[in-house]
């Protein structure tokens, strides 16, 4: 079991009940669209990322992103950090059928995908030595690499985020903040040539 100083939200209580076999933290559940109408629970969320930080981990399905998008423009995005789970086809055990989208959730995501997924949002995990950030890659370097607003950028982009393990509903905007948690800007770039991406 890990221990993160943040707290962490996630959909719905199953999510919660997975993360919290493998982490240490605050978890918050969001009960699904529930915490659009909820300002007792969205003022918690507040409260929670203004004294300790806040990690966003929702499923990678359109819903998630819903909520994802939600909490990003009612919380300070400065107190905010968003980890994704990769897009995985399959359906929960506890489940009859798949999701919608065919996709696991949060609850259906191995203990390391879920780990490794906090680690990327940058999550403060306690009793580790801090690790610097490596980013500082810009809009303008996603440019011009072909990642953004060129013809093809799109299928480019989905190529990378393939690559990466991350979901592909990313925006260009989400994929700059998660590389800039992941890599140097000369590591995107060995990672662009050597993929042929």
């Amino acid at each position: 079991m890990i221990r993160i100083r943040e707290a962490i939200v996630v959909e719905g209580r199953y999510d919660a009940n997975t993360l919290r076999q493998i982490v240490d933290a605050p978890i918050f559940e969001t009960g699904g669209f529930g915490v659009f109408n909820d300002k007792a629970q969205l003022n918690l969320l507040r409260t929670a990322a203004e004294k300790r930080g806040l990690i966003v981990l929702t499923d990678s399905d359109g819903a998630g992103f819903v909520i994802r998008r939600y909490l990003s423009g009612a919380i300070d995005p400065k107190k905010v950090k968003h980890a994704y789970i990769p897009d995985v086809a399959g359906k929960e055990r506890r489940k009859d059928h798949p999701s919608k989208e065919g996709k696991l959730g949060v609850e259906g995501m191995r203990p390391e995908v879920l780990i490794e997924a906090l680690r990327r949002a940058g999550a403060t995990i306690l009793g580790e030595s801090e690790k610097a950030v490596p980013g500082e890659i810009t809009k303008a370097d996603l440019h011009r690499l072909g990642l953004s607003g060129g013809a093809g950028s799109a299928l480019r982009r989905a190529a990378l985020l393939k690559a990466l393990g991350l979901p592909e509903r990313m925006s260009a905007n989400a994929l700059l903040r998660a590389i800039n948690l992941m890599m140097t800007k000369a590591e995107l770039e060995d990672l662009l040539q050597s993929d042929g991406l």
